[in-house]
């Protein structure tokens, strides 16, 4: 837009110094062509027709009879006469001479005027070549601040995409722990609640937390997790390398009847009309990194089964009590 802005204004701007070049030879030439005041040229004056006082009077007419000298009358033998002058003889009228100026001849061009043309035209002629260099060069401007801006955008999602694929093999490299309820061998109806390293890299577990709660339906819970008690550190440091496992939790069927504070509640259960859950958190951090507060967490859910033989404890819960940080 800018480029046809200036070539609209240099177009303006080469028709504007041709015109004001042309203006000034035509006035130039116009003053050397102008004709010069001149005396009017003399004209020979008109002769008074009056007759001098003293002049002689004209002779008479001869006597001699028209008829007999054999001649025709005057009005016959003069008949270019004038009628006013009644028979007599009149004065010559002169001629009028009328001498007109002839036209002057034109001047020839100065060579100043020409010198002063030919700069003028010259001028112009290096305004319009200077004009069509810097919209030249602003073109070349716009068209390399265009392969800038494409450049640099080409070098931030180049830069992204690398921040992503960074921060994509570092979530792969890094630890993760998965929750899963696994049946104690050798012991009917007993189930440990297993922390397993799914990750990379070996992780340490920081602190665990878990609840214990009844509910006509997981929907009656609480929209997050809440715990009595706080999360407490491992007594022992625990450490998990890449596939190891340990135990955070530990349920089987006597505690069914921990959890039943009366006999309606135990009746309930074993009627399906209340369901037991269990729910936890565990926080771990990663052995490769300095940074000690970059701690991950690991929310998990249960739900134990209470058969009127065996028994089971399956993974469930919403999604916010099933988290991975």
């Amino acid at each position: 837009m800018m480029s046809k802005n200036l070539s609209v204004v240099a177009i303006l701007f080469f028709l504007g110094l041709a015109a004001t070049g042309a203006a000034q030879a035509g006035n130039s030439a116009a003053g050397q062509n102008k004709p010069s005041p001149s005396t009017p040229a003399a004209t020979t004056p008109k002769p008074a027709q009056t007759s001098a006082p003293n002049a002689a009077a004209p002779p008479a007419p001869s006597a001699v009879s028209p008829t007999a000298a054999g001649t025709a009358p005057p009005e016959q033998a003069n008949p270019a006469a004038p009628a006013n002058c009644q028979g007599g003889a009149c004065d010559a009228q002169p001629p009028h001479i009328t001498i007109a100026t002839p036209a002057p001849a034109p001047a020839p061009w100065p060579w100043q005027d020409r010198i002063a043309w030919a700069a003028q035209i010259l001028l112009v002629l290096i305004a319009y070549v200077g004009i069509t260099l810097a919209l030249s060069t602003l073109r070349k401007i716009e068209r390399q601040t265009r392969y800038g801006e494409a450049a640099a955008q080409a070098a931030a999602e180049s830069a992204k995409a690398a921040l992503q694929l960074a921060q994509a093999q570092e979530r792969a490299e890094r630890p993760w722990i998965l929750i899963s309820p696994e049946p104690v061998p050798g012991t009917q109806d007993s189930f440990t609640v297993v922390a397993r390293n799914r990750g990379r890299s070996p992780a340490r577990i920081v602190s665990i937390v878990d609840e214990i709660a009844t509910a006509r339906d997981a929907a009656q819970l609480p929209p997050n997790p809440g715990f009595k008690t706080e999360a407490r550190a491992p007594n022992s440091p625990i450490i998990l390398l890449p596939g190891e496992s340990t135990g955070i939790k530990s349920f089987r069927r006597g505690d069914v009847k921990t959890v039943c504070e009366t006999a309606e509640d135990l009746r309930r259960v074993e009627e399906w009309e209340t369901k037991i859950y269990l729910y936890g958190r565990v926080a771990y951090a990663d052995l490769r990194s300095a940074d000690e507060s970059a701690v991950h967490e690991t929310s998990w859910f249960c739900w134990y089964i209470h058969g009127r033989q065996k028994s089971g404890l399956v993974m469930a819960g919403p999604p916010e009590y099933n988290r991975h940080t």
